[in-house]
């Protein structure tokens, strides 16, 4: 394995729940702030309040289930770019798995 790479498994990431029925995941943080997550939703579940991608952009792929931000569903396989000072009410009727990256922290 070459310098510098770093190996998690997402079933021994520890668990923060953000929101009844949404938690998250943290797998790794750079030293420059970026940060790489995975985030579950179940069923019905929804961000209490917006979600302002500050200070920098969010990076979305929708690993399972179907992702809705507020305005329209995004099923398995999308990927979602919200750039800096964007916002959007994440939620799920039907439930989803997402893998978040934060560029910028």
């Amino acid at each position: 394995m070459a310098d510098g790479y770093v190996w998690s498994a997402v079933e021994d990431a520890p668990i923060r729940e953000l929101f009844p029925g949404i938690r998250l995941r943290s797998l790794w943080r750079g030293d420059n702030g970026a940060t790489a997550h995975v985030l579950e939703m179940d069923a019905g579940a929804a961000w209490r309040g917006i979600d302002v991608h500050e200070p920098g952009p969010e990076e979305v792929f929708v690993v399972s289930g179907t992702f809705n931000d507020g305005d329209r569903d995004y099923p398995a396989g999308s990927f979602i770019h919200a750039p800096a000072g964007s916002s959007h009410v994440p939620q799920s009727a039907t439930g989803c798995t997402l893998f978040l990256f934060y560029p910028g922290g």
